[in-house]
């Protein structure tokens, strides 16, 4: 195994980690996330949803043959976490933080899945010509 790929796994599992946690801290419907999902306009009913949501999207991410569907969705869950924070006027952290996990999901994809990076690699290269 390269370094390349041990450091693609290890930013993936990170980001996987992370959103996992997040799921099951939204399914077992914890004070401080319905405090949050408060804060954030959210109703109290919309917790079980955006688990299940985020939960799937996180499993698609984890299965090799669905990773790159897992990332794409995940990106649009992670952007709707920012535009959230921005409705409500959060600080810079905590609006900028879903981006950061998306930078660690794309970036974990990228370095170990050599398909995906000879697709961001021609996608660079298209832009130069």
């Amino acid at each position: 195994m390269t370094a390349r790929l041990w450091t693609g796994r290890v930013l993936s599992a990170l980001a996987v980690i992370f959103l996992a946690f997040d799921g099951a801290i939204k399914l077992l419907k914890l004070k401080p996330v319905l405090d949050a999902t408060a804060q954030l306009g959210f109703p109290a009913g919309s917790i079980i949803p955006v688990a299940v949501l985020l939960l799937t999207c996180t499993s698609l991410y984890v299965i090799p043959r669905t990773r790159l569907l897992g990332a794409i969705l995940l990106t649009g869950y992670l952007g709707g976490a920012v535009t959230a924070h921005v409705r409500v006027g959060n600080p810079v952290f905590e609006t900028t933080f879903p981006i950061i996990v998306g930078a660690v999901v794309w970036a974990g994809l990228v370095i170990r899945d050599g398909r995906v990076r000879a697709l961001m690699l021609q996608g660079v290269d298209a832009q130069h010509a």
